[in-house]
């Protein structure tokens, strides 16, 4: 289910999940397994005589903050966004403590995730129109503005820099103009609200028949553009070898099914998606390659990934950038 971009990072062990279990009225353990991928939080899958349920333990948010996700989530799903909403407890709370950290219990949903080769123009379409609904839905969402801004990507670099890794120190002089120059440009009046920020292939799970079963993997939500959010899931879901018109046009077109770009969104495209672009390519440096000893084994998440679609955009510009999301009929 929720397994894609995360962990095991803190162990427990069956009482543990007994007692957890007891709290949600959720019957007898009989089984469990860790999902081990990721770095982000430690997840479970449970299987107890009430069925099968996601445990999530949450290794970087504190109480407070769990709590406040696990309520935005259960409003979302609520609204009609493909989320699963968190089950209660039964003294009505929706997160728990396991060995000092905030946990909480998803209902189980079954499906498969596209891989880049199997992404066809109806899933684009599907994609942009769940996004879509995420901004409609959480437009009344009091949330932050997350972890991934201009300043935090400032750190990041700073980071690299310190680091004395010589596969990376070079390119950050690189880096720190072109994000300076595109953080500069971004329009500040652009539209605002909750954004998924991480709405990759992973975080997508289809029911057999191509419908969506679930969005996963809220704990980048923050409050952004929604143009950027919808270039960042495009860079995701419409780029192989190259950028795919025919899947950005149908993500695009999905997304205004639900909510209709502004013309100050369509000019900005090409901006919002150039920072996600750098965004995405430093954090994978940091959190990913310089993690990774050069005789290691290949990284998944590769920054120049990114960075191809950094050189992408900026050859396309914003008229170029447009033309791709809204091409010229006849």
């Amino acid at each position: 289910m929720l397994g894609c971009s995360v962990a095991v990072l803190t162990p427990i062990d069956d009482d543990e999940i007994r007692v957890l279990l007891g709290a949600y009225g959720l019957g007898s353990l009989r089984a469990r397994e860790g999902i081990a991928a990721g770095s982000v939080n430690s997840n479970f899958a449970v299987e107890s005589s009430a069925g099968r349920v996601f445990l999530r333990l949450y290794e970087e948010q504190a109480l407070a903050g769990a709590k406040k996700e696990t309520a935005m989530l259960g409003r979302l799903a609520r609204a009609g966004v493909l989320t699963p909403a968190p089950l209660r407890r039964l003294d009505g709370e929706l997160v728990s403590v396991v060995r000092g950290k905030p946990a909480a219990i998803f209902p189980w949903k079954d499906g498969t995730i596209r891989c880049q080769a199997s992404v066809a123009v109806q899933d684009a379409w599907r994609v942009g129109e769940a996004l879509a609904q995420v901004h409609v839905a959480g437009r009344t969402e009091a949330i932050e503005g997350g972890r991934f801004r201009f300043e935090d990507l400032l750190v990041r670099l700073d980071r690299i820099e310190a680091s004395g890794d010589v596969r990376f120190v070079g390119l950050v002089p690189a880096l720190r103009a072109a994000l300076a120059r595109i953080h500069a440009a971004r329009d500040r009046e652009l539209p605002q609200g909750l954004i998924h920020s991480d709405l990759f292939r992973d975080n997508v799970l289809w029911k057999r028949g191509g419908r969506i079963a679930a969005l996963l993997d809220f704990e980048s939500a923050c409050r952004g553009t929604y143009a950027y959010d919808l270039m960042v899931t495009m860079l995701s879901w419409c780029f192989g070898d190259d950028l795919e018109p025919r899947l950005s046009t149908a993500m695009r077109e999905g997304y205004e099914s639900v909510r209709k770009l502004s013309e100050a969104e369509k000019n900005g495209l090409y901006v919002e998606g150039a920072f996600g672009a750098l965004r995405f390519a430093i954090t994978r440096i940091t959190d990913y390659a310089m993690r990774t000893s050069t005789d290691g084994p290949r990284v998944i998440k590769d920054w120049r990934r990114f960075m191809k679609r950094f050189d992408k955009l900026e050859s396309l510009g914003v008229q170029g950038t447009q033309e791709a999301l809204f091409p010229r009929r006849g």
